[in-house]
């Protein structure tokens, strides 16, 4: 009976020795597609960030040719 309890106890043992490694495999997948996800949102905000520049210099560049055109009144 004591070693039907030892293999009993090195079955469980070696069934979490492949879930832990299993759950690791996972862990680390998991951090690589953090990682790419953390490294696009970057990009994206550096894009939003050109964005926004361009549209400020766009709308100073049109309040500059509505004042030349004199199209907007000019405040005093």
């Amino acid at each position: 009976m004591t070693e039907d309890v030892e293999n009993l106890v090195l079955e469980h043992l070696r069934a979490i020795r492949t879930e832990l490694g299993a759950l690791k495999e996972e862990n680390r997948t998991m951090q690589a597609q953090t990682a790419a996800l953390r490294h696009e949102l970057r990009a994206v905000t550096t894009l939003v960030e050109q964005c926004v520049e361009d549209i400020a210099s766009i709308r100073v560049r049109l309040d500059r040719i509505e004042r030349r055109l004199d199209l907007v009144e000019v405040a005093k």
